[in-house]
């Protein structure tokens, strides 16, 4: 499989996914004819949207998609009320595009229906589009869910899966994120590593993205409430919800 990321609005991004058979969706296409033109540079037509969760700036060129390619498969999931879907999704249902089998995986708290797409194709590399569940070194502010919510997503889930599977996010936000996982994470090499080369990124206009669940493991404070640092920068409680309910906070104010 092939993953192609196209910039949309101030920072977001959506992606195209593209199976060896030329087969091509697009996730959160918020700029539908950003999507469709670099779809045509690469001379492929685009058949599916997979749509993280149903806020604007993911969703929100759900309509006008349908409108310019008619027929399109729009998935969402069952529990987010996505714009024009022509397919809702539960937690754990497998659809396909060609032959990339993707899984889909409900993390609630952003949102309350959020969908997060493990794609699979073969014996090739892994791939998740977290949207706004999971960002390089960090994840979505708890919206519409519980700190319970968020424990499960990340935790459970999230950190569960294979070291190697790469990390595809709905916002390009790894700096600012960097820099307060080095606050929260105090003497971690690995997290101020990654924010120097972050930044040289950024200088140079390039993508922060992919990252791994292995890296994330290593970098994100929100995947690592179980260290005693963590613990600490938060308040010192035993209850790992606590904790990263917590740290969610303090994301929030820095």
């Amino acid at each position: 499989m092939r993953i192609i990321p196209v910039p949309m609005l101030s920072d977001n991004y959506s992606y195209l996914l593209v199976d060896n058979n030329g087969i091509t969706a697009a996730v959160d296409p918020v700029e539908p004819a950003k999507a469709i033109e670099a779809a045509k540079k690469e001379n492929l037509q685009i058949s599916k949207v997979l749509t993280t969760h149903h806020h604007w700036d993911h969703a929100g060129g759900n309509e006008e998609i349908s409108k310019l390619i008619p027929g399109i498969e729009i998935v969402g999931g069952e529990h987010d009320n996505v714009s024009t879907a022509t397919k809702q999704v539960a937690n754990e249902e497998e659809i396909t595009l060609g032959d990339i089998k993707i899984k889909c995986l409900e993390t609630p708290f952003h949102t309350l229906g959020h969908i997060c797409y493990m794609c699979e194709e073969g014996t090739s590399e892994r791939n998740i589009f977290t949207g706004d569940t999971l960002f390089v070194a960090g994840c979505g502010r708890c919206f519409a869910g519980t700190p319970e919510q968020m424990y499960h997503s990340l935790i459970d889930v999230l950190s569960h899966l294979p070291g190697d599977v790469k990390v595809w996010c709905g916002h390009e936000y790894t700096v600012q994120n960097l820099k307060f996982a080095a606050a929260a994470d105090k003497d971690n090499k690995a997290v101020l590593d990654k924010l120097e080369w972050a930044k040289a990124q950024r200088e140079k206009g390039l993508p922060t993205i992919p990252s791994t669940i292995e890296e994330e493991l290593r970098t994100n404070p929100f995947l690592r409430i179980s260290q005693p640092q963590i613990i600490e920068y938060t308040g010192g409680s035993s209850d790992p919800v606590r904790v990263l309910a917590a740290l969610r906070q303090k994301k929030d104010r820095f």
